[in-house]
């Protein structure tokens, strides 16, 4: 617990990195299905805290209820607004078993809620009900995963309060499992065309609706193998990915579309935060130049 931004190699957590995606996928999809629509799908998001992750309260009935994964004393929470509580122990067990847990859990709550079982952004048809596969928990590595995310939060944060137009919260999306915070334009965007794997078209249409610049932390999934910031713009400008950064390490890849600052720079560097939101700085002002921001109107002036 001593250690601000600790190692995260991929590959010595990569079983239990694919456990915990489906893990938030079920609690995730308990939000979705329990909450109206916000642009976006920001009614679905999970939230950093300072035990781990979160819901926030879901409204049912009268009542409301909140989930928690808690990465202190590895259990997960489900809490009551009438005083209600259930938590279980998290360890190395199948998602199929999870599930079931969460879905009797709930229910002794009093809260019957049904979701659709098969994982969004995972190219699988395995469902959460049938899936003995993913059973990996390593306690060391999950918190290891909370620690970081409780760091890039905060630093996300501060990116985030220097915008005053249309910017939504620093959020966790356990469909692509990463933290993210994400800038608009105030201008609608052409529709997406691309997909992902057991997402329907109009989800990401309705995510990418309007023009954006985003970034965030990735723990190793996402298509670069490693833990990393991002940035990426939606529509891509002309020449984004042309643009030269000052920050070092920090690099367009051309196959995700995105600009990429390898964890290990942040955490290896003598002021982590100055470096990170140099690279968030300079990679939002290359998209919002190119493709015409009204920047003077969009951001807090010092």
């Amino acid at each position: 617990m001593t250690e601000t931004w600790p190692d995260l190699p991929l590959a010595a957590w990569s079983e239990t990195c694919e456990t915990l995606h489906r893990w938030t996928q079920i609690v995730g999809k308990v939000r979705l299905v329990s909450t109206p629509l916000v642009n976006h799908w920001w009614n679905v998001t999970l939230y950093v805290t300072p035990r781990g992750l979160t819901t926030s309260p879901i409204a049912h009935g009268m009542r409301t209820f909140e989930m928690t994964f808690d990465f202190i004393e590895h259990r997960l929470r489900i809490d009551t607004s009438d005083g209600g509580h259930e938590s279980f122990a998290l360890g190395p067990m199948a998602v199929c078993d999870f599930y079931a847990e969460v879905m009797d859990r709930l229910r002794q709550l009093g809260i019957d809620v049904h979701i659709w079982t098969m994982p969004c952004e995972i190219d699988t048809t395995v469902r959460f009900d049938q899936d003995r596969e993913h059973a990996h928990y390593d306690r060391d590595y999950a918190q290891r995963f909370w620690r970081i995310l409780v760091q890039a939060d905060r630093v996300l944060k501060i990116f985030r309060a220097r915008f005053i137009g249309k910017v939504s919260p620093v959020h966790f999306f356990w469909g692509s499992f990463d933290l993210a915070v994400t800038r608009f334009s105030g201008r609608t965007a052409p529709p997406l065309n691309s997909a992902a794997a057991n997402v329907a078209a109009w989800v990401m249409r309705e995510a990418y609706s309007h023009e954006v610049s985003s970034c965030g932390f990735w723990p190793g999934n996402g298509g670069y193998g490693r833990a990393a910031f991002y940035v990426y713009a939606y529509p891509e400008p002309p020449g984004y990915g042309e643009t030269r950064l000052r920050t070092a390490d920090a690099f367009y890849d051309t196959g995700l579309g995105q600009f990429i600052l390898p964890y290990d720079a942040v955490r290896q560097a003598r002021d982590p935060d100055a470096l990170l939101l140099g690279f968030l700085q300079e990679t939002y002002a290359a998209a919002a130049d190119l493709a015409g921001w009204d920047r003077k109107a969009l951001e807090r002036q010092a």
